[in-house]
This record gives structure tokens, C-alpha cells and sequence, in this order.
């Protein structure tokens, strides 16, 4: 099996619906995405290993050897030998590379949040720079390009824990802000024991327009000459706030269900979008 295939089963079992929008790229640009977006998925597993956090310390560890490796020009694992053509060209540093494996760290200790600057941090580093990475591959000519990819990463991010608020509970984890919680006469506890009701309803509908906003704040700085080159992030905007709607018109019941759209529905959406430009 050759990286690059590798990397293709590791993108396409995923059932993400990043992977939609890679579908309609261009060769070199569909690779370079696809062995980065492995790569994520790489170090998030290692994260997500049962048992003790050492281990999945030991992993993440082991992944930063691998990415001063990449930057060393001699690669071993199947995913960074096929990064390794376009982490020159296409920008993808070993420093932000490390970043997204902080975020990955903080899963391991980091299990409540008190407040929303504390979360964004995460954010950041889980899906923030993985978006101005994905920007950089994509193409854009203006800079601010790279503002709206980390927006639109802290969207989605936001929409997945929205979506995950049940499955990270049965976890012991809580990613909502504490304060936020408060004010809505919540604490996490009430989070981990699945407590459903109007205040839940309350703070979840607080959390999706805040998401929302996001989104809108995120397409308002794209740059109309940037579209056509960042139409996969495009298609990934529109799958997940779709997601996103189809959750709030659900009426939120992520404590007991893990709403997804078909893939036949993601797949309409990345056609619609793709060819909208």
C-alpha cells in the first residue's frame, strides 16, 4: 500500500464530512488535504487511546519526533511520507503541526472549561489551525483568508461539541463553559448526569447562535477573489452548518442521540456547493 493510499482509507473510514469536500479538488491539492487530514486523524486516535494517559502521551510524543522527521526530509509513517511533498511548498511547519498535538494533549487533562476564552483556546489548537492549514493548501492570494479559516475552525469545532455534548458526557467530559452554564442555572454535573429540560434547551440555544454567528462572521471574510480556491472549506461550512440546523430544529436531544446528516445529504450539499463557486 503506498502512502498515499494509506492515507485515502484513512480519510474515507473516518466518515467525516471533511472528506466531502475533498472530492472535487484537484489532484495535487486532493493529496496534500487528504495526508493532512490523516495526519489529524492520526494524532487524534493516539489521544483517544484507552487506558492510561501515558500511553497516549507516549503516542503524541512519538508523533513529534515523526514531525521534526518531516521537517528533516526523512519521514517514516505512511501519513507524513505523503505530506512530505507539500509541506514546503504548501507551508505545512512543523510548529503548527505541534499545535494541533497541544490540543490533542489538552483532551488528556482538560475536562471542564470555566469560560468561553478558556475553550477558545482549545478550539484553536484543535481545529483553528487545522483550518489556516487547510486554507494554505486550498490557495487564497489575500491574507485575511487565513482569519476566516480559523473562524470557520472554531465553528466547527463548536458544532462538534454541540453535536457531541451526550458522548463526551458518558466520557466525563464537559465542554460547555461552566459560567455559561450558570447562568442558566446548570453545572456540569447536571451534564454528566444527561439532564434534559428547558434549561438545557436554554444554554444549547445560547451555544448554537454563538456557533452561527460564527459561520457568518467566518463567509464575511472570505474575500470574493479567495472563493473559487477555498470552495472545499466552503463545502465544509455549508455540511456542518447544516449540521447544525438540523440539531436546533431537532430540538437539541444531543444528550441521548448523536444527530449526523446521510451521507447522500453531505454529498448533495458538497455538488451544490462545489458548483455554486
Amino acid at each position: 500500500m503506498t502512502p498515499d493510499e494509506y492515507c485515502q482509507r484513512k480519510a474515507a473510514a473516518s466518515g467525516s464530512s471533511f472528506y466531502y469536500s475533498f472530492l472535487f479538488l484537484p489532484r495535487d491539492k486532493r493529496r496534500a488535504i487528504t495526508a493532512f487530514y490523516a495526519f489529524c486523524r492520526e494524532v487524534d486516535d493516539a489521544a483517544d487511546t484507552p487506558g492510561e494517559p501515558s500511553v497516549a502521551r507516549a503516542k503524541l510524543a512519538w508523533w513529534r519526533t515523526e514531525i521534526a522527521n518531516l521537517g528533516a526530509g526523512h519521514p517514516t509513517h505512511p501519513v507524513t511520507r505523503a505530506m512530505a511533498p507539500f509541506a514546503g511548498p504548501m507551508g505545512l511547519d512543523g510548529e503548527r503541526l505541534n499545535e494541533i498535538i497541544d490540543g490533542m494533549e489538552m483532551d488528556l487533562t482538560h475536562h471542564r472549561y470555566a469560560d468561553f476564552e478558556s475553550l477558545r483556546l482549545y478550539c484553536h489548537r484543535a481545529a483553528g489551525v487545522v483550518g489556516q492549514l487547510s486554507a494554505q493548501i486550498f490557495g487564497f492570494q489575500h491574507a485575511q483568508a487565513l482569519e476566516y479559516a480559523e473562524t470557520l475552525g472554531l465553528a466547527f469545532q463548536l458544532t462538534n461539541i454541540i453535536r457531541d455534548v451526550g458522548e463526551d458526557a458518558r466520557r466525563g467530559r464537559v465542554y460547555l463553559p461552566a459560567d455559561e452554564l450558570a447562568r442558566h442555572g446548570l453545572t456540569p454535573d447536571d451534564i454528566l448526569a444527561l439532564r434534559d429540560g428547558p434549561a438545557f434547551q436554554a444554554a444549547m440555544q445560547a451555544q448554537y447562535e454563538r456557533a452561527e454567528a460564527l459561520y457568518a462572521k467566518a463567509l464575511a471574510l472570505l474575500h470574493r477573489d479567495d472563493r473559487r480556491d477555498q470552495r472545499a472549506g466552503l463545502i465544509m461550512a455549508a455540511i456542518y452548518r447544516a449540521l447544525l440546523e438540523e440539531i436546533r430544529l431537532d430540538g437539541f436531544p444531543v444528550l441521548r442521540a448523536r444527530v449526523s446528516l446521510t451521507p447522500i445529504r453531505k454529498l448533495w450539499i458538497a455538488w451544490k456547493t462545489w458548483v455554486r463557486g
